[in-house]
Order: structure tokens, then C-alpha cells, then sequence
């Protein structure tokens, strides 16, 4: 199988190779793969060490993309879940590349100290990286869509609130599927 190459930031480099080379060490060691890294160049080579490792290293690519993306490893390494799915806004593709726009709109995802960044997090049980140009998620698919959903609505100009309400909703909606879920299991 053709290896992977890919190019992550310089300041990324450090928290992909980790302490003593731990994570790059962790990852390898879980997804049977062979990771080198240019430190000069931020150029990420992903190569299988076996046939497992060749089935692996799609998801090792997503959780090196979501290191450079400003994940933590531990975050970017829930990604060995093939439930769990990482999903890219590109910031710059939807308002343009003024620089005040940029840093309003992430301000505005991020909200004061934090609280809209957390809300969406703890409404849609994903984690959230705003990371460069661009807003990055981890979650499972329905969650990533409804926290997607939710940036967009920011991104588009709508208020906190209204944000906040489409999350609650989306929360009762999943809580009332789940509890439908259990009462059917409960049955059987």
C-alpha cells in the first residue's frame, strides 16, 4: 500500500511526536503503523507495518490531521472509534479572507471565556478545536452534524440565544430517541 504523506503545522509537531516520543509512540503501537516526521518541514509520512496497520491508516491520518488541527492526542485518539468521526469547517471558504472578519467569527464561536465553545460541546457530547481558519469536530455523526449546524448558525450571524435554543432542542430530540430506545429494549 502507498503511503500517506501529509503537511501539519511546525507548532503541531512537538504535541504529535509528544514527550520522549510517547504519542508518536502510542499511535503506532495501537494502529500497527510506521509515522515519520520531517521537524523542519511539518511533512507527516504514514506507511502500514502489516495488513492491520494498512486498514489503519485512513483513521491514523485523521488523528494526526486532528493533532494539527489543535487537538489534544488524547481528544484526536477518540478517532480509533470508527463511530467517531472528524469534520473540518474551513473558516476562510465560507466568510472570505478579511482577517476582522476571521477573528470576529471565531470569537463569536468561542463566546466570552468560552461558554459558546463549551455549550455547543456539552449539548452535542462532541469536542470542538477552533485552530487557524478554521473550526474543527469530534463526535459521533449526528452529534458532529447538529454542533456543525450550530457554528453555522453563528457563522451566518444568529443570535447566542437562538443558537442555545437550537442545541436544546437538539439535546430533548436525542434524550426522547434514546428514551424510546430504552423502553423498546426494556421489552424485549
Amino acid at each position: 500500500m502507498k503511503p500517506i504523506e501529509m503537511l501539519i503545522p511546525k507548532e503541531r509537531i512537538g504535541v504529535l511526536i509528544g514527550k520522549n516520543g510517547e504519542t508518536k509512540r502510542k499511535i503506532q503501537k495501537v494502529t500497527q503503523t510506521e509515522i515519520t516526521i520531517d521537524s523542519k518541514t511539518g511533512q507527516v509520512t504514514i506507511k502500514p507495518q502489516n495488513q492491520q496497520g494498512a486498514i489503519n491508516m485512513l483513521t491514523v491520518k485523521s488523528i494526526v490531521t486532528a493533532i494539527a488541527r489543535g487537538f489534544s492526542p488524547e481528544k484526536a485518539m477518540k478517532l480509533l472509534n470508527e463511530e467517531i468521526i472528524l469534520e473540518i469547517i474551513d473558516l476562510e471558504a465560507q466568510i472570505g479572507k478579511s482577517r476582522n472578519t476571521l477573528t470576529r467569527i471565531k470569537g463569536r464561536i468561542i463566546g466570552k471565556n468560552g461558554k459558546t465553545r463549551q455549550t455547543i460541546e456539552q449539548y452535542t457530547s462532541t469536542h470542538l478545536s477552533i485552530y487557524g481558519k478554521t473550526v474543527s469536530i469530534i463526535g459521533d455523526y449526528q452529534d458532529v452534524l447538529d454542533a456543525k449546524k450550530a457554528i453555522q448558525l453563528i457563522i451566518n450571524g444568529a443570535s447566542h440565544g437562538a443558537v442555545y435554543a437550537y442545541l436544546e432542542k437538539k439535546a430533548r430530540e436525542k434524550q426522547s430517541k434514546e428514551m424510546r430506545t430504552f423502553k423498546i429494549s426494556d421489552k424485549i
